[in-house]
């Protein structure tokens, strides 16, 4: 791939994972490095298992990391924690920041995160009619029949960045956690709509009620009901909630059936949803954490409960069995669908990654420029591009 409720540092320091000296040693082998990283991770997933509150950590993280992996917000919350620091919000490698004009600080540690190895090979059809993938460039068998290249993992990898409070050089604005959404009510609820529409779902505003919910996912007519009784940001909450089923609860989702059906949305399902819900509009910078605590205190008591069910049921099945393997499904699966929505819905700020500077320019008041304590000239703005 790839962690808050009573403050972010205090909420993963608490996490025993390995320390700097393991994490950030130059002299481990690649091997032990990804062997640390993943050991780190499980340990952070463990102790979200237990607390709510820490499930809600890495939500809130993944909110302004949201272009990273689940289980590499994890990775870089932990770092940053474990040195006592400030909440990571912009990240990028040693070129990359140089590429933007800074450089990293003289004396600052890397921030591992895993990133796989990828391999450009060519796919072939052979005369037997089977197929075959060889190295780009490589001669194609006689008889064979190309058929398009493709990028394929081949394994994984400790890759070395560093967030941008580590660099100095050109000055940079960046947002902070907390801003304020410059998006209004009216365009978000029509960018998630659009996002409905993207997945072939249309969106009913009605009075009619299913069950005791103020809203529900029609999988068979491709519908999202939301309460026409519900003010405006509560409607915008429900309809996230119900996206987070639309892009993970399908008839067709295997690993969504173990945590709960799409037909009632229970257990897991709900939790996940309603996961999504609370990181999209964290990211536009509203805060539903007590609307959305019914749903995520029954976290730990959901994951319990479908690693008994994996235990019991059809054991030849590739699905997540331990609570770490659960919550590590779970936590891909909620930033992978959030990511989906966020790319559509453009929150302030760029999501963790350098790269991502000129998808959207719009910054909230509540930015900050690093490496000065006033701005030189907003006219200028920052200056983007990335992994």
């Amino acid at each position: 791939m790839a962690p808050e409720l009573e403050g972010v540092s205090s909420g993963v320091a608490t996490v025993a994972t390995p320390g700097p000296s393991e994490s950030a040693n130059p002299r481990m082998t690649p091997e032990e490095r990804i062997s640390a990283l993943t050991e780190g991770l499980h340990q952070i997933l463990e102790k979200a298992v237990e607390s709510p509150s820490h499930w809600q950590v890495l939500l809130d993280a993944s909110a302004t990391l949201w272009r990273y992996s689940g289980g590499n917000v994890a990775l870089l919350m932990m770092q940053m924690a474990q040195r006592g620091t400030e909440e990571p919000t912009l990240v990028a490698g040693y070129k990359e920041w140089a590429r933007h004009g800074r450089t990293v600080v003289r004396g600052e540690h890397a921030l591992w995160v895993i990133a796989p190895r990828t391999a450009r090979v060519q796919q072939v059809a052979l005369p037997d009619g089977t197929r075959q993938r060889i190295p780009a460039g490589e001669h194609v068998p006689h008889g064979a029949v190309e058929d398009g290249k493709k990028t394929v993992i081949t394994g994984w990898h400790g890759q070395a960045v560093f967030d941008v409070s580590q660099t100095q050089g050109t000055p940079l604005l960046v947002p902070r956690g907390g801003a304020e959404s410059v998006v209004g009510a009216a365009d978000l609820w029509g960018s998630l709509t659009t996002v409905a529409g993207r997945h072939g779902f249309n969106v009913d505003v009605t009075d009619a009620q299913y069950g005791l919910t103020s809203g529900f996912t029609d999988f068979s007519d491709h519908r999202v009901q939301v309460g026409a009784w519900l003010s405006s940001e509560e409607r915008m909450a429900v309809l996230a909630h119900e996206l987070g089923h639309v892009l993970l609860h399908g008839p067709d989702d295997a690993v969504g059936r173990l945590y709960g059906s799409s037909a009632d949305h229970r257990g897991l399902a709900e939790v996940e949803a309603e996961s999504v819900a609370y990181t999209v509009l964290k990211a536009h910078g509203i805060d539903r954490g007590p609307q959305s605590a019914s749903y995520l205190a029954g976290w730990a008591d959901a994951v319990i409960e479908a690693e008994k069910d994996a235990m019991a049921h059809d054991r030849n099945r590739k699905l997540p069995a331990s609570r770490a393997d659960i919550a590590k499904s779970v936590l891909g699966r909620v930033t992978a669908a959030s990511k989906g929505i966020l790319e559509i819905t453009h929150p302030p700020g760029f999501g963790g990654k350098v790269n991502s500077f000129d998808a959207d320019p719009r910054l909230s008041p509540a930015a900050a420029y690093a490496g000065v304590e006033q701005p030189l000239r907003s006219a200028d703005g920052p200056v983007m591009a990335g992994p």
